[in-house]
């Protein structure tokens, strides 16, 4: 959205150029592609460059860089390693490896080729990893310049001559008025929640904020938060690559925790919320075609685990409420004890219980100051019987 925002902001004010400042560990492979035929595409020649020093073009950034007209890099700078992995960095299957490799060799080889830039280091770079450094890759035509800045860079490239979709094109940019396109807000925004991990985490805190609303319902901040960090996350997930098995599970995994809460299976449907959160976050996000990053494991475990060791709080004190003695009601009164204020007899009379006066009968006379328990309660009325209790008291 970004880039193909600068484009055509580009094309419209007539550039003579756009500078894509690039520091990159990866992307996804379909964000990859889009971005590629947007620069393919453009009216307006595209400079990749890497910079400032100590940035990277690694994975999808070797591939942008090949597919931009001119290709520089700053000082102190890589670029290479963009052999495909799974999600998380993990590696993929043989088959499903060399299917993604020998695809991503092949557009890697024909953007290097319609550049003009080094095919066989390219290929490398997709199938053994390799990386090199700035001056490396300007001697091996991996790029086409090393420049401090965007100043040098502009006077280095003033007079080339690039081939675009309107045809050949010479470039007048030394000394040129630049024009810096910021990422708003909104876009800043976004771009933090489409990271897989980030929607993840969205979605972990949307789930726990909607089951506390309706824990407790009322509560509405719980479900306000929820409902917000939910609808974040679909928002992010519409955009991600998702597995619909793998949100399924989760879903599954939801509904078991509910149920171990509600029903005593002694674990049983919390073992299987577990391994079905685990398992559905593992294949959440599912680029097969070119799984350069995915959620990482070291966001996922953590989040597994406070989130079932909370639905097994939740469980815990569920269990040990119902176990607790009743302390309101009739099956609240019935054992208690108390004082008799008068005598109690089959005729009724007064019992002191918990801070209240209570009409009273008995089987047998009591007298008063004898310390009663209840038997029974029927309605506000309740039937009592003497403690065998020397002791005797006054309330």
């Amino acid at each position: 959205r970004i880039i193909k925002n600068a484009i055509s902001e580009s094309e419209k004010l007539g550039a003579e150029a756009l500078v894509i400042e690039l520091n990159t560990p990866g992307g996804q492979m379909e964000s990859t592609w889009e971005i590629i035929q947007m620069i393919l595409a453009s009216d307006v020649p595209v400079i990749v460059y890497v910079s400032p020093p100590g940035s990277r073009a690694a994975s999808a950034g070797v591939f942008i860089a090949y597919a931009a007209h001119i290709a520089a890099m700053a000082p102190q700078t890589n670029i290479g390693s963009a052999h495909p992995v799974g999600a998380g960095g993990a590696e993929i299957d043989s088959t499903m490896s060399e299917k993604v490799t020998n695809d991503a060799v092949a557009k890697i080889k024909t953007l290097a080729h319609k550049r003009g830039r080094n095919a066989a280091w390219a290929e490398d770079a997709v199938r053994k990893s390799v990386s090199i450094t700035e001056y490396e890759a300007l001697e091996d035509s991996v790029i086409d310049y090393v420049a401090s800045d965007l100043d040098e860079l502009l006077s280095l490239i003033d007079e080339d001559t690039v081939e675009t979709v309107t045809g050949t094109e010479v470039l007048r940019t030394a000394n040129a008025e630049t024009r810096e396109m910021e990422m708003g807000f909104a876009n800043r925004i976004l771009d933090i929640i489409t990271n897989p991990n980030i929607a993840y985490i969205l979605m972990a805190i949307g789930m726990l904020g909607i089951y506390f609303e309706l824990a407790n319902p009322g509560a509405i901040l719980p479900g306000v938060i929820g409902g917000i960090c939910l609808i974040l996350a679909l928002y992010s997930f519409s955009v991600l690559p998702i597995n619909f098995a793998a949100a399924a599970l989760i879903g599954l995994s939801i509904i078991l925790f509910l149920l171990e809460v509600k029903v005593t299976s002694y674990g049983i449907l919390g073992g299987g919320g577990v391994i079905s959160f685990l398992i559905g976050s593992l294949m959440l996000v599912n680029d097969t075609k070119f799984p350069f990053k995915g959620i990482s494991l070291s966001v996922i475990i953590p989040t597994v685990i406070v989130f079932t060791g909370f639905f097994f709080l939740a469980a815990y004190m569920s269990l040990r409420t119902h176990r607790r003695k009743v302390t309101t009601g009739e099956a609240g009164l019935r054992g208690e004890t108390g004082i008799a204020k008068t005598v109690v007899g089959p005729d009724g009379g007064k019992v002191f219980v918990h801070g209240e006066y209570w009409s009273a009968v008995s089987d047998t006379a009591i007298e008063p100051n004898t310390r009663i328990r209840i038997t029974d309660v029927q309605g506000m009325l309740v039937k009592v019987e003497p403690i065998n209790d020397p002791n005797k008291g006054r309330i």
